[in-house]
């Protein structure tokens, strides 16, 4: 899990830093306002493509952490049920 941790926060540092590297080189450009705001636009779309489906990745892996969780706590308590059982 730690490492699943580490490879998001990088991936979520690269598309930031991709994010403003990619506005700084719009507002930079030698172009007109109204083709600068449709660059940013599409920029601002591209980063919220990535963004979701980034958050769709997350969400997948904490979905499978939840049923190995809960596999491991079934698993758990029928081991103690059947522990009991041999006591009584």
């Amino acid at each position: 899990m730690e490492n699943s941790n580490n490879t998001g926060k990088l991936i979520g540092a690269l598309l930031v830093g991709a994010a403003i590297g990619g506005v700084l080189g719009i507002l930079f450009a030698p172009d007109k306002g109204s083709e600068t705001r449709k660059k940013l636009s599409a920029k601002g779309g591209e980063l919220s493509d990535a963004m979701k489906e980034k958050l769709k990745g997350i969400i997948d892996t904490l979905k499978e952490e939840v049923e190995t969780v809960k596999g491991k706590a079934k698993e758990f308590a029928d081991n103690g049920a059947a522990k009991t059982k041999v006591l009584s």
